[in-house]
């Protein structure tokens, strides 16, 4: 194995002290540039690589950044993370990404590793039924954190989230006054308050026309279980002709197999997502949805998550992004009877 280069290697192959190729790949000091090049030319001839653990210690800053979130793969889930890293790197920061599985045991290891690798700080969807000792974990060691999506349910710290309810009241309203009254919730596993809060608001919305009828169906939040959910649901529940889901991979899941039966998405039943994640607009059937920009969302928790590091005294804060309905063609007026 070929051993790994130092500073000191770097130093010699430019001609230069250790202390003046230390300031040249730090960007200090008053250097020349005929030395500045001959340091960064060496130092990428021996590809050697600062480490950031010590000079972090050294600085008493560090400059990358954890992000625990559950379902990497899930399309809105990949564009909050680009967001949060495109701003990150704008500031000069790195970004760190594992996924916790909405596991407590997987996510308090990956804590715990962060925490180990001193972090500068944490971006987390606090998995479901987090207990207290992971938020006394963080804050025994002073991380800053932010929560997303999932409110922190112990300690003080700073949240960013979605109108949930807002946003499910508004998308129950559009399909009530299309004239539908047989309308289903549909995708989400998990009892957290997220889902619970997106679920009350389709209820609010029925309850104040009188409806107080909803079907509720568990999926996994991915197009393939969204399929195999839709086909059930029309199976026991014929007389559903709209339904709410809980995000858009469901609901685009929930088109295809309206689809696959010979009807049509907007015409025989009514589909509305959540996110609006890129796929919403170009999917087989132009999906009606929610929209939150999940790209913008990421670039805002980074921007908090900046600000904690930056003023760690200020008080926790809490931001609440609505979401506006986009009309698009998987909504439509009920069949005539």
């Amino acid at each position: 194995m070929t051993k790994k280069p130092t500073l000191a290697n770097v130093a010699n192959q430019a001609g230069v002290s250790i202390a003046t190729a230390s300031q040249v790949l730090r960007g200090t000091g008053r250097i020349s540039d005929t030395t500045r090049n001959l340091v960064k030319a060496a130092a990428k001839k021996l590809n050697y690589v600062p480490d950031a653990r010590a000079a972090s210690m050294r600085s008493g800053a560090n400059h990358e950044i954890g992000l625990s979130i559950h379902k990497i793969a899930n399309r809105f889930n990949a564009e909050i993370i680009s967001g949060a890293s495109d701003l990150l790197e704008d500031e000069g920061y790195l970004l760190s990404v594992l996924d916790a599985r909405d596991d407590v045991v997987r996510q308090r290891k990956q804590l715990e590793a962060f925490i180990r690798s001193s972090r500068g700080g944490l971006i987390w969807v606090p998995a479901a039924d987090t207990p207290e000792s992971t938020f006394d974990l963080l804050n025994t060691h002073g991380l800053p954190s932010v929560t997303f999506l999932r409110r922190p349910e112990f300690g003080e710290l700073d949240h960013v989230g979605i109108e949930n309810a807002a946003a499910t009241f508004a998308a129950t309203n559009h399909l009530l006054d299309l004239g539908h009254t047989k309308i289903a919730y549909l995708g989400g596993e998990a009892n957290v308050d997220v889902r619970s809060e997106r679920i009350e608001g389709c209820r609010k919305a029925l309850n104040a026309r009188g409806i107080d009828d909803i079907h509720i169906v568990d999926c996994q939040d991915s197009r393939s279980a969204g399929i195999e959910a839709m086909h059930n649901l029309m199976k026991k529940h014929p007389e559903v002709t709209a339904v709410v889901c809980n995000g858009d991979m469901v609901a685009i899941g929930a088109s295809l197999a309206i689809g696959q039966v010979g009807m049509r998405p907007g015409r025989e039943i009514s589909v509305v997502g959540f996110d609006d994640t890129p796929d919403a607009k170009y999917a087989t059937y132009p999906l009606t949805t929610l929209a939150v920009s999940p790209y913008e969302l990421g670039r805002k928790l980074a921007r908090v998550l900046l600000e904690r590091m930056n003023e760690p005294n200020m008080p926790p804060s809490t931001t609440l992004v609505p979401a506006k309905l986009v009309e698009r063609e998987t909504t439509g007026a009920p069949p005539a009877k």
